[in-house]
Formats: C-alpha cells, structure tokens, sequence
C-alpha cells in the first residue's frame, strides 16, 4: 500500500485532507491519513469520528491524548504512541507526565493479565448498581 499525496487525491479525499489541514491548522496530513485515503469511506468514518471524540467534551484534550498514548501502548502501535506523544507535548504533557503514564499503563497491563489468569471475580462492592 502507498500513500496518497494530495495532489493524486479523488475530490473525496481531498475534501477529507481539506478538513483535516483546516482543522489542525497545518500545511499537510500526516502520514496516517495518507494510508487511509487509499480508502475513501474508511477516511471520511475515521476523521469524522477523531474530531468528534478529541474534540470538546467531559474529557480535557490532554488527558484524551494521553488516553490515546495508553491503549497506544497496550496495543503497540508505534506510529501512534509518537502521534499521541506529539499531540500530548503540545496540550503540556511534561516528561514526567509521560513517565508515570508509561509506569500506570505497564502496570495495568500487568494486573490486568493476572487478574484474567487467575479468574478473579469481581467484587460485589465494585459492582455497579
């Protein structure tokens, strides 16, 4: 699979890159939507679901990103782990910030596993009610 550069883009793709450039105010997509736009439909489902959910909500934009940086991890995406990364420092996530999140996220994969390997049931005081 290529990328697709805007010049080579359908008018669908380039509407999708249009947006994109628009919305994070930059010169050109990065290299993600690139691969996506080798599929239309799937380009447009994932841009309009990204600016949806990473845009204003209950959640701050930081603590999205450093959301996106954890299942990033645990699903070891390293295109996304530096993607996320990069968004995070520019929101003012810290060195220190992104150690501990690299410490949680290990360590909740951790007890994670061991809690799958041993069966643990939940506790009835966890449980919502």
């Amino acid at each position: 699979m290529q990328p697709i550069e805007y010049r080579d883009a359908s008018p669908e793709v380039r509407a999708v890159f249009d947006d994109i450039k628009a919305t994070r105010k930059v010169e050109d997509v990065n290299n993600f939507w690139k691969y996506m736009a080798n599929e239309p439909r799937m380009l447009a489902h994932l841009w309009g679901s990204l600016k949806e959910m990473m845009g204003p909500g209950a959640l701050d934009p930081l603590t999205k990103e450093l959301i996106y940086i954890a299942v990033s991890i645990t699903n070891n995406c390293p295109y996304c782990m530096a993607s996320h990364t990069a968004g995070a420092r520019a929101k003012g996530a810290t060195d220190a910030m992104l150690n501990e999140l690299y410490a949680v996220t290990g360590l909740a994969n951790m007890t994670n596993r061991l809690a799958n390997a041993y069966d643990v049931p939940v506790d009835e005081g966890f449980k919502q009610k």
